[in-house]
């Protein structure tokens, strides 16, 4: 891991616009992990959570939901930046996501991105857009693309 872009002031995100954020560090995605999400969503779909059945599916293997690979940016955004000395800090949503290619269950991924935006809301916050990929070591594609918005008040 590299240490993470950091900024202490709206004008420090702005002229922060452009930066390449990590890599993270790598992270297992083990069936356990799988699993648990399947139950803490219900989606029990036999892709993700039946090792046999999805030995002769498509993927020959179970692969994780890609809605838990979204999860895992939240874990990997403070590998990214760090707003320093920041008084509240929220997520304010998510922009282009997409799944571009699976996480097979035994797989490794971490997390690169880029400060594609900020501006400047007033009151001394922040507005930041941060473009995120989930690298799956090994692969062509990112597992999961999404643009990452988040506000902080200095």
């Amino acid at each position: 891991m590299t240490a993470p872009f950091v900024f202490s002031s709206p004008a420090e995100a702005v002229a922060g616009v452009g930066a390449r954020l990590g890599p993270s560090d790598w992270l297992l995605i083990d069936q356990q992990r799988v699993d648990l999400f399947a139950e803490a969503t219900g989606d029990h779909q036999w892709i993700h959570v039946d090792p046999e059945r999805a030995r002769h599916g498509p993927f020959g293997m179970t692969i994780a939901h890609g809605y838990l690979t979204f999860s895992l940016v939240n874990m990997f955004l403070p590998q990214l930046f760090e707003a320093r000395g920041m008084k509240m800090g929220v997520n304010y949503g998510a922009e282009r996501l997409r799944f571009p290619a699976p996480v097979k269950v035994g797989s490794r991924v971490r997390a690169v991105g880029e400060l594609v935006k900020a501006e400047p809301i007033g009151d001394g916050a922040v507005q930041t857009t941060v473009r995120v990929s989930i690298e799956v070591e090994g692969g062509q594609k990112p597992a999961c693309v999404a643009d990452i918005i988040g506000r902080y008040s200095f």
